[in-house]
Order: structure tokens, then sequence, then C-alpha cells
């Protein structure tokens, strides 16, 4: 299968392109500039990995929850493509992307705690499991709170990762799950590549969809007021 995904929810910028097992990707980390950087790594990988828009099988896209902008930059970037070639959309959750990467990268864990950076002293967070495919399958609704409404799943059981920026941001989250998770990895961003394979998933199970119905997921309703919480640590 033939999938080309993008991202642009956090400051990491990537695209890639799904060639059965094989993947070329471009990724960077930028404060800004992500509109004109995805548009040339999209052109790139494309090119490298000698396919055109309509030799594809589908478009994944990072729908979030992010960064309201990011977010919807990929999106509506993913649909323009989409709608011009003809091709179904793979919306693919950012935090189950980060959740993917971590269990491919351990063959041991049975589960991942993600929680993002959100701002406004919040962070983005589910917890995932490894489903017998090996596909992260996620056991919590995805929600933006304080890190004193982080949760694992009931019943939840080790080796357990804890991923994301919001163990950086906030490093009471790590202390608060102490015992619990077998290790932190507070520099994990959300990548092209990942979002690509559980886009081949959605593909191949016939949950794509048309450009149209690809929607953002902001989960934080409110983005303006911030609400009353302890100050970091």
């Amino acid at each position: 299968m033939r999938v080309l995904a993008l991202d642009t929810a956090t400051q990491a910028c990537s695209a890639a392109v799904l060639n059965g097992a094989a993947a070329c990707s471009r990724f960077e980390l930028l404060e800004r500039g992500h509109a004109e950087r995805i548009l040339r790594m999209i052109d790139e990988v494309l090119e490298e990995a000698a396919v055109t828009l309509e030799a594809l099988d589908g478009i994944g896209v990072g729908r979030g929850p992010g960064g309201f902008t990011g977010v919807r930059l990929a999106v509506s970037i993913a649909q323009g493509l989409a709608f011009g070639s003809g091709l179904l959309l793979a919306p693919v959750s950012d935090l189950r992307a980060l959740a993917q990467r971590a269990l491919d990268r351990d063959p041991r864990l049975k589960g991942v705690l993600v929680c993002n950076d959100a701002r406004m002293n919040e962070v983005y967070w589910t917890y995932t499991s490894r489903d017998p495919r090996g596909y992260a399958e996620p056991d919590t609704p995805e929600r933006v709170g304080g890190i004193e409404q982080v949760e694992l799943a009931v019943g939840a059981s080790g080796p357990i990762a804890g991923v994301g920026s919001g163990f950086r941001v906030y490093p009471r989250l790590a202390e608060r799950f102490a015992g619990r998770l077998d290790y932190v990895d507070p520099s994990a961003l959300p990548h092209a590549e990942d979002i690509a394979r559980l886009a081949a998933l959605e593909l191949r199970e016939g949950r794509a969809v048309q450009p149209e119905r690809a929607l953002p997921v902001y989960v934080r309703d409110d983005v303006a007021r911030p609400p009353a919480m302890p100050s970091r640590d």
C-alpha cells in the first residue's frame, strides 16, 4: 500500500510516503514556517519515493489534538491534495501516533501513556495498549486537562512507557506515576511515518473518509480563557 502522510500539529513538521514496508520521510522542528516547509517536504518525499499523488492508495494526516493553527493547516492541505487526486483521507490521532512509535521501538511494551503539552497548564492525554497485531489501541478517550486528571486505564499492566512533551514541561507528571511507568520519553513528538502506518491500517479496514469528512480534532473547546490551575514545576 502506498500512503502519503503529513503532520504539523506540534513544533514538529513532517511528511512521509509509505510504500509497502519501506518509508521515506522528512522531519524538522520549527518555531514557525510550517506552511512553507510542509509543502516542500511533500514534494521531496513523493520525488524520493518515485510516486505521484494519483498512484497513492490514500493520504494520512495528523488530525490533532495539537496547536490550533497547526492542526488546521495539516488537515486543510491534506484535504486539498485528496480532492485534487480523488483519494480518500485517513485522519490519525497525533496521540495515537506517538503511542505507536513507542510500541514499535520497544516490543516489550504493553501500554503507553501519552501526554502532550497543551499549554495553559494542561496536557492532551490518552492511554493506549498494544492490540494483538501490535497496533496502538486507545483505552481511554482523548482528553485535555491538568496533570492531576491524567490516569492510566483500569487494569493497565506493564511494561508501560510515558511519552510526550507533557512529561518535559510538567515534571510532576512523571512523579505522579513513579513506580507505575517503566520509563518516560519526554522528547517524543508526532512523526508522519507513524501516521502513515496507522493511515494504511485505516485504509485497509475501510475507515478512511472523503476529504470533506476529515475534520480537525482540537479536544479543547475554549482556547482563549486559561483555567485556574497550579503553576508548572
